[in-house]
């Protein structure tokens, strides 16, 4: 069936590639077919009329020229006949244009003709009066047939009429030359013909490889639907190209760079990105082409931003860059949900061990038949557990913070530690924010030193093991306060306990206070240290005023 299905897909993909260049092919055919007929004609028209006009000018210059001769004198004469008839012959030859010259006598006798037999005889033709104009160019019929006269008038040394001049062009030839320039034109419209058929079936093929094989109204509707779906998404997108301007921005996106009032399809789109953030953002991903992800970017004015910076490549060169942007609230809010599922979990796994011990104790206490003091004991249990649970949810109104406290109880009761939470004890979030993730490592580290300091009594059972912790918040300030009944810090060693690495406890330890200071000092809190050996250590930090 998969074959099946990726066969006809195939198929059906080919079919569209085949429908696209047919499409595209046809219409460019059809225009590129239009339009050299159109310019052909054109060419064509132009340089008939162009040849015309240039023939009528070159009979025109020929039979004023002969007009003009001295020659003619001698020939209107009778001297030098034979001569002068051999030179208009020779003349008409070397004019490879001109068919035949007529030289007509006031009288109206041919004294020339380029046809011999017509020398002496009386010109017939149309005559014309010479008035305004000395020479022009008419269609008529000669002996030869169809044909294009000029004539010029002939005038002896006194200026009187003496005769006038025809150059003759047969419209026999002129039909061999007009017959010629069509050809030339239509080689050279099949040429330019053939010469589109191939570039529009190279772009056509261009235009497939774009498309991907998809019709393009199909194209455009994928289009529309990526951009609707760009448009829903909660994270900002921004796509660049390799020359910084601005190709896409979703509304998201806009939101968070503080641009809500710029359109981003209109104000923003085509413009530098420096329009709407630091163009240096991008500049490690457009020169190297490293993806980077989550990324604290310092730059945005908006300082809870994290962007995943992807380079766009085509053919392994770098040809833009997208830019996914998350409100980083929203990842410490999730951070914070799962902290406080895991610490719920941790509790819950606690609670299951320490639940199971009772168990083991009621069960000895029924085979022992007591059933009295069986049943004293699982409701001082229920007892017990219901109020610490009650106390440390009325008391902290974060669930991950509460979750933990409930968890290490479990511990502490795992341990044999009494665990008390301080009176007084109240945490909200609405009074001092801190990141949960950082208060939870604050205070797990806090307890989980507490509770190894109480397991090294060295065997002093008689000793009792209690941990007093406390939280305190108001507007702006937040105070937490550690005291445990373990083997406490000597003297010499207060100094120290702060340092990396260093522990009493044994290679690979040293890192909880450490790592507690450094995450208070960050905040611009204070962590103090008070500690009497061989009876207990208290720890405060203090954040806020």
């Amino acid at each position: 069936m998969g074959a099946a299905y990726v066969k006809k897909k195939n198929l059906a993909v080919s079919n569209s590639i085949h429908q696209i260049q047919k499409r595209i092919f046809s219409t460019q055919f059809v225009l590129i077919l239009l339009l050299a007929i159109v310019l052909g004609g054109a060419g064509i028209i132009i340089n008939v009329t162009f040849e015309t006009q240039k023939r009528d000018r070159n009979l025109q210059n020929i039979s004023q020229t002969i007009a003009t001769s001295p020659l003619l004198d001698d020939m209107a004469s009778g001297v030098n006949t034979e001569y002068l008839t051999e030179y208009f012959d020779s003349l008409q030859k070397s004019l490879g244009d001109i068919d035949a010259i007529s030289i007509v006598s006031a009288d109206n006798v041919r004294l020339y003709h380029t046809n011999h037999t017509l020398i002496g005889t009386i010109y017939d033709g149309t005559l014309h009066v010479f008035e305004d104009n000395e020479f022009y160019a008419e269609d008529n019929n000669g002996p030869s047939g169809k044909q294009r006269r000029a004539y010029a008038a002939i005038y002896d040394e006194d200026g009187n009429y003496a005769g006038f001049v025809i150059t003759v062009m047969l419209q026999e030839s002129i039909k061999k030359e007009t017959l010629q320039t069509l050809l030339i034109f239509s080689l050279i419209t099949v040429v330019a013909v053939l010469m589109e058929v191939i570039i529009s079936a190279e772009l056509s093929g261009n235009i497939k490889k774009k498309l991907h094989g998809y019709e393009p109204d199909v194209f455009s509707a994928m289009y529309q639907v990526r951009d609707n779906i760009l448009e829903s998404l909660a994270e900002g997108v921004v796509a660049i190209d390799k020359s910084g301007t601005v190709q896409f921005i979703n509304t998201s996106a806009m939101k968070m760079l503080g641009c809500q009032e710029l359109s981003a399809e209109n104000d923003v789109v085509g413009l530098p990105l420096q329009t709407i953030c630091d163009p240096a953002v991008f500049e490690r991903t457009l020169s190297v082409g490293e993806k980077e992800f989550g990324v604290h970017e310092s730059r945005f004015e908006n300082t809870n931003l994290l962007i995943d910076r992807i380079p766009i490549k085509k053919e392994n060169e770098i040809i833009g860059a997208v830019g996914i942007l998350h409100n980083r609230e929203e990842y410490i809010k999730l951070m914070e949900d799962l902290a406080g599922t895991r610490y719920l979990v941790d509790s819950m796994r606690a609670n299951n061990h320490d639940f199971t011990n009772k168990l083991h104790v009621i069960l000895g206490l029924l085979q022992m038949e007591m059933y009295d003091k069986a049943s004293a004991y699982i409701e001082n249990i229920t007892i017990v557990q219901r109020e610490t649970i009650s106390k440390i949810m009325s008391a902290i109104s974060e669930p991950a913070i509460a979750a933990l406290l409930i968890g290490k109880s479990a511990r502490a009761s795992e341990l044999n530690v009494k665990f008390v939470l301080e009176e007084g004890s109240v945490f909200s979030k609405s009074d001092y924010s801190i990141p949960t993730e950082t208060l939870i490592t604050v205070i797990g580290n806090i307890i989980d030193n507490a509770f190894d300091a109480m397991n090294e009594a060295n065997g002093d059972y008689g000793k009792p093991k209690e941990l007093l912790f406390g939280i305190y918040s108001k507007q702006g300030s937040l105070l937490i306060t550690a005291k445990d009944t373990g083997v406490g810090i000597k003297q010499e060693d207060m100094e120290k306990v702060f340092q990396k690495g260093y522990s009493t406890k044994g290679e690979g330890r040293g890192t909880g206070l450490y790592q507690i200071k450094r995450m208070v000092e960050n905040l611009g809190g204070e962590i103090t240290l008070e500690s009497q050996f061989g009876k207990g250590t208290a720890v405060t930090v203090s954040l806020g005023k």
